[in-house]
C-alpha cells in the first residue's frame, strides 16, 4: 500500500493549509496477486532509484521473484525477474515451504547501487554502445549475493543475466553466516555492500572487478562464463542487540542468545554513515575509512600491503542510540518507522515504535570546514586533536532506554540492579576514566606549551635587544661611512692636484702636449691671418662709406652707371659679403673651440 499525502502550504507549511483532518490517497500495489496467492509473503520492498521516470516500486516475494510495479498500473508488473528455477519451487514439503527455503537458498533482501555503465561482457551482442544501468544486489539467506543490472529505460529492462554468487574474499567455511537478513549498498564508487545477519554481525564488503583464476580459465571456452565482481570483506562488526548485563559476583557479562532481523537504512546527509533498526533498538554505524580507501584505489601505487595497514588503523565507529529491550525480561519493542530529517538545527533521527511512540534524537552533522592553515595543522596525521579524539573514543555507550508500555509490569530488582551496574560501569570506563586520561594529556600538553611559550618569550626579548643593538651599530657604521667618504673625496682631490703639479714640472713634454702645442700654434697663426683680413675688410668698408657719402653730396655731379656696370658691382659686393660671412663664421668657431 502506497500512501500519498496532500500538499503543504500556508504560513507554517502545514497539510492543506492547516486543516485538522486531511484526506490522503492510497494506491494498493499487487492487491489481486497477494489475495489470490495467500501462501506468498512479501520479503522486501524498495523504490526504484531513477528520478527521470515515474515512481516505480520493487517487490521481493517468497517465491524468489522480483517484480517491478508502476504507480500508474499498480496491479500488473512491468518487469519480472525470476531468481530460481520453476522445477525446484514445485518440490514443496508438507508445511508448504520449498526445499530451497529450508536450505536458505531464497532471496531475503536486495538493494540498488548508483548508476554505472554496464560492462560490455554482460551486454553480449548489445554491448556495442555504452548503456547505463543500476546494479541490483540480491542477498540470499545463506549469505550468497547475486548481481544483475536494471534499466527501465531500455526495452529489455534487465541488462544481461543474473551474475553470481559473487565470491567473497577471504573465504570462510560458514560463508560468513547462514542467517543473512539485509543488504545495503552505500552510494559510492566502488560500491560498498553492508551485509547484516540476524545474530548482529555486519560485514563491510568492497565490490571490485574479479580477476581470472584457474577455474575461470578452464571455462574460458564457454562464452557465458564471464568475469563477475568479487566481494572483499574489509571488516566485520558485531552489534550489541541486547545489553550485556553483569552478574552480581562475576565480572564477565552474561552472554545473550538474542537474535532478530535487522533493517539497514541510508543516511541522506552523510554517505559514509548508515543506521540499523531491529526489535531491540537502533544502532548508527559510520565508516571513517571510505575517503582513504578511495584515495588508495585512485592512486597508481602497486603496493597493496598498505591496504591492510589502512584497515588496521581506521575502523568504523558504532553508536548504540536507542535500546528498546534493556532487560532480559522485557519483551522486544520493534522499530516500525525510521527516517532522517534535516532542518536548521541539523539532522534528526525519528523512530516510531510498535506502540506508535515517536522518539527523536539529534545526530552529528558532517560539515565541510573552511580550509585554513590552523585547520590544516589540526587535521595533520599526528595532531594532538586526533590524539585526544582517539583517547575519548568509546567502544560502548549507554543508549536511550525505552520505557515499558505496561506500567504495572515492574522488572525484578535484580535485573534493575544489573542494568544500573552496567550503566555505571560504562560511564566509569568509557566516560570518566577516558576523560581523566584526556585531562592528564591536556594538562601535560598545557604545561609543555607554557614552557615553550616562556622560552619563546625569552627568545623574543633577546631578538628585540639584538635588533636594537644592531640598529645602533648600523647608525654608527652609517656615520663612519659618511666620514670615510668625505675623507676619500678630499684625498682624491689632493692626489689630482699633486699629479697636475707633478706633470706641470716635468722638463719633457709628452706627445699629447706636443700635439696640443702645435694645434694651438696653428690656431694662433690662423687668428692673426683672420685679424688682418678683418682689418682689411673694415678699411674697405670705411672707404666705401666715404665714397657713398661723396656720391650723395649735391656739389658733386652724380656718376651714372650703366646696367652692365651696376650688375658687375653687385656681383662683386655679393662675393665679398659671402667671403666676409665665411670669415666671421670661422672666427666664431675658433673662439668657441679655444675659448678665446
Amino acid at each position: 500500500m502506497v500512501l500519498e499525502l496532500p500538499k503543504r502550504w500556508g504560513k507554517n507549511s502545514e497539510f492543506e493549509g492547516g486543516k485538522s483532518t486531511v484526506n490522503c490517497s492510497t494506491i494498493p500495489i499487487a492487491e489481486r496477486f497477494f489475495t489470490s496467492s495467500t501462501s506468498l509473503t512479501l520479503k522486501h520492498a524498495a523504490w526504484y532509484p531513477c528520478d527521470t521516470l515515474e515512481p516505480h516500486i520493487v517487490l521481493l516475494t517468497s517465491d524468489n521473484t522480483i517484480r517491478f510495479y508502476s504507480l500508474k498500473v499498480p496491479q500488473t508488473p512491468i518487469k519480472v525477474i525470476v531468481l530460481s528455477d520453476t522445477e525446484e519451487e514445485t518440490l514443496t514439503i508438507k508445511t508448504g515451504r520449498a526445499y530451497t527455503a529450508s536450505l536458505g537458498e531464497t532471496a531475503v533482501a536486495f538493494d540498488f547501487g548508483p548508476q554505472v555503465p554496464v560492462p560490455k561482457h554482460v551486454l553480449g551482442q548489445r554491448g556495442r554502445e555504452e548503456v547505463l544501468g543500476y546494479p541490483l544486489y540480491i542477498l540470499y539467506e545463506n549469505g550468497e549475493t547475486f548481481l544483475t543490472y536494471i534499466s527501465l529505460l531500455q526495452s529489455a529492462g534487465s541488462l544481461g543475466k543474473l551474475l553470481g554468487p559473487l565470491p567473497m574474499h577471504p573465504a570462510a567455511e560458514d560463508n560468513y553466516g547462514y542467517d543473512a537478513c539485509a543488504v545495503l549498498c552505500l552510494p559510492c564508487v566502488p560500491n560498498i555492500l553492508v551485509i547484516a545477519t540476524e545474530s548482529g554481525m555486519l560485514y563491510h564488503c568492497v565490490v571490485l572487478d574479479g580477476e581470472e583464476d584457474d577455474e575461470q580459465s578452464e571455462k574460458s571456452w564457454d562464452p557465458r562464463s564471464d568475469l563477475i565482481p568479487s566481494l572483499y570483506v574489509f571488516e566485520c562488526v558485531e552489534l550489541e542487540l541486547a545489553l550485556k548485563l553483569a552478574t552480581g559476583d562475576e565480572e564477565d557479562p552474561l552472554e545473550s542468545d538474542f537474535s532478530c532481523p535487522i533493517k539497514l537504512h541510508r543516511d541522506p546527509k552523510c554517505p559514509s554513515r548508515y543506521h540499523c533498526t531491529h526489535e531491540a533498538g537502533v544502532h548508527s554505524v559510520g565508516l571513517t575509512w571510505i575517503n582513504k580507501l578511495h584515495k588508495f584505489l585512485g592512486s597508481d601505487e602497486e603496493d597493496k600491503d598498505s591496504l591492510q595497514e589502512l584497515g588496521a588503523e581506521q575502523k568504523c565507529f558504532v553508536e548504540h542510540i536507542l535500546c528498546t529491550k534493556p532487560l532480559p525480561c522485557r519483551q522486544p519493542a520493534p522499530i516500525r518507522g525510521f527516517w532522517i530529517v534535516s532542518d536548521v538545527l541539523g539532522p534528526t533521527m525519528i523512530c516510531i515504535t510498535n506502540t506508535y511512540e515517536c522518539i527523536t534524537r539529534p545526530l552529528l552533522e558532517d560539515k565541510d570546514l573552511s580550509v585554513s592553515p590552523l585547520r590544516i595543522v589540526a587535521e595533520s596525521e599526528h595532531s594532538f586533536e586526533k590524539h585526544i579524539q582517539g583517547i575519548l573514543q568509546r567502544s560502548s555507550a549507554n543508549p536511550l532506554h525505552l520505557k515499558s508500555a505496561d506500567k504495572d509490569a515492574a522488572p525484578p530488582p535484580e535485573e534493575c540492579l544489573q542494568l544500573l551496574s552496567r550503566a555505571t560501569q560504562v560511564f566509569r570506563e568509557e566516560y570518566i576514566l577516558k576523560q581523566d586520561l584526556a585531562k592528564e594529556e591536556i594538562q601535560q600538553r598545557v604545561k609543555l606549551l607554557w614552557g615553550q611559550k616562556k622560552k619563546q618569550l625569552e627568545d623574543l626579548n633577546y631578538c628585540r635587544e639584538e635588533r636594537k643593538s644592531l640598529r645602533e651599530m648600523a647608525e654608527r657604521l652609517a656615520d663612519k661611512y659618511e666620514e670615510a667618504k668625505e675623507k676619500q673625496e678630499d684625498i682624491m682631490n689632493r692626489m689630482k692636484k699633486v699629479l697636475r703639479s707633478f706633470h706641470s714640472q716635468l722638463p719633457v713634454l709628452s706627445d699629447t702636449e706636443k700635439d696640443m702645442r702645435k694645434e694651438l700654434q696653428t690656431i694662433h697663426d690662423q687668428l692673426q691671418h683672420l685679424s688682418n683680413a678683418i682689418r682689411q675688410v673694415k678699411m674697405k668698408k670705411e672707404y666705401q662709406q666715404k665714397q657713398m657719402e661723396k656720391g650723395q653730396s649735391p656739389r658733386k655731379p652724380s656718376i651714372s652707371l650703366s646696367a652692365y656696370q651696376s650688375k658687375c658691382i653687385q656681383a662683386v659686393l655679393r662675393e665679398e659679403g659671402e667671403h666676409i660671412r665665411e670669415m666671421v663664421k670661422q672666427i666664431n668657431d675658433i673662439r668657441s673651440h679655444v675659448n678665446f
